[in-house]
C-alpha cells in the first residue's frame, strides 16, 4: 500500500474510532457537571458506564453522527464512488422507521435545553434534527432532502469522500453533494467544505505545520473551485483558529494544537458538547498525519465495528476511479 493509500485508511479509521472514545460523553453540555465527573481520572475514552444526558448505547457503538459517516463509507464503497441515490436509500434503511433509531420519545425533536426531563436519556440511540428533516423528505418522494441546519454532522460526514477523492477536481463537488443531502444551508456547507479542504491537504501532504495555511490560501484564492459567499468570512475564522469561539473552530483548534491522535481525542472530549463531531474530525486529520498505528490497539479493540471499518476503509482505497 502506497503512503498516500495508507493515509487514506488512518483518516477513515481514525475518524470512527474517535466518535466511538467520544460516544459515552457525547453532548455535555453542563461542563462543570463533566468537570466534576471527570476530575482526577487518567482515562476519558470509552467512558462506562455512559453518562450521555440524551441517550445511551452499548459502549463501543457509534454515535449517530458515526453511523451516517459509516453509511457514506459502505455506500461509497459498494458503489465503487459516491451515488446519491444508493446512499440516500441506505441512510433511510440506517435511520428510518424500522431501524434501531425508532424511538417513540425521540421521534419529535426536542430541544437540548429539556435535557433534564425525566425523558432523558432514551435507551436508544439518538436521531438528530436533520435525520429526521431527511426521513420526511425522502418518505414523501422530494428530491430536496437537506435543510437549514447548522449543526456539526457534516464534518464527520465528509471523511470517506475527502479520502476517495483527495487531489482530484470534483472532491469538493462530491462533498457538497454528501452535505447538503442533509444539511443544506450556506453556513454549514462553507464550514464542511473548509473542513474537506483541510482534510484533504494532510492526506495528500502527511504530517505537515501548514494545513489550516493552506486551506486559507485556497479560500481566499479568486479561482478557487467550489466557491461560497462565506469562504471570506471563513479564511477570517480560520486566521483566529487559537481563540477558539465555534465548534469548528474548537475542532481546527485540536488539530493544529496536537501531535499526537490520544492527546488530541482526549482533550477535545474532555471540553464537552459535541465531541464527538469534533473528535471524528480531528481524529481524521491526526490519523492522516501520524497514521493508524497512532490509534491505541486498545481503543481499536473498543470500537465494537472496527474491523468492518478497518475492511472497508482498505476497499475504499482500492476503488479505480475514472480520468
Amino acid at each position: 500500500m502506497t503512503a498516500l493509500a495508507e493515509r487514506k485508511v488512518a483518516a477513515v479509521i481514525g475518524a470512527l474510532v474517535a466518535d466511538a472514545a467520544a460516544q459515552p460523553l457525547h453532548w455535555n453540555y453542563k461542563t462543570d457537571k463533566l468537570d466534576a465527573m471527570l476530575e482526577g481520572k487518567e482515562e476519558v475514552v470509552f467512558w462506562e458506564p455512559s453518562a450521555n444526558p440524551f441517550y445511551r448505547i452499548k459502549t463501543g457503538k457509534l454515535s449517530c453522527y458515526g453511523d451516517q459517516s459509516y453509511v457514506i463509507l459502505k455506500s461509497l464503497v459498494d458503489c465503487n464512488g459516491l451515488d446519491m441515490r444508493d446512499l440516500n436509500k441506505r441512510t433511510f434503511e440506517m435511520f428510518g422507521p424500522d431501524s434501531d433509531y425508532e424511538d417513540k420519545t425521540n421521534a419529535v425533536y426536542k430541544d437540548k435545553s429539556d435535557a433534564e426531563k425525566k425523558t432523558y436519556p432514551i435507551d436508544a440511540p439518538w436521531r438528530n434534527a436533520s435525520i429526521k428533516n431527511f426521513i420526511k423528505q425522502y418518505q414523501a418522494g422530494n428530491e430536496e432532502t437537506g435543510m437549514k441546519d447548522e449543526q456539526m454532522d457534516g464534518v464527520l460526514r465528509l471523511v470517506s469522500v475527502v479520502a476517495l477523492y483527495a487531489g482530484r477536481p470534483e472532491m469538493l463537488e462530491k462533498v457538497e453533494d454528501v452535505v447538503t443531502s442533509t444539511q443544506n444551508s450556506d453556513t454549514s456547507l462553507a464550514v464542511c467544505l473548509s473542513a474537506a479542504r483541510i482534510l484533504e491537504y494532510y492526506i495528500l501532504n502527511g504530517q505537515c505545520t501548514d494545513g489550516v495555511d493552506q486551506a486559507i490560501n485556497q479560500l481566499s484564492d479568486p479561482k478557487r473551485n467550489n466557491p461560497t459567499d462565506l469562504d471570506k468570512a471563513m479564511a477570517g475564522k480560520l486566521r483566529q483558529v487559537l481563540v477558539i469561539p465555534g465548534a469548528f473552530q474548537s475542532a481546527v483548534h485540536g488539530v493544529v494544537t496536537n501531535t499526537e491522535y490520544t492527546t488530541g481525542v482526549r482533550t477535545t472530549i474532555r471540553a464537552g458538547g459535541c465531541n464527538c463531531s469534533r473528535g471524528g474530525f480531528i481524529g481524521a486529520c491526526l490519523a492522516a498525519q501520524y497514521g493508524v498505528e497512532s490509534i491505541p490497539e486498545a481503543w481499536k479493540e473498543k470500537t465494537l465495528l472496527y474491523k468492518e471499518i478497518s475492511d472497508l476503509a482498505q476497499k475504499l482505497v482500492g476503488i479505480q476511479l475514472g480520468s
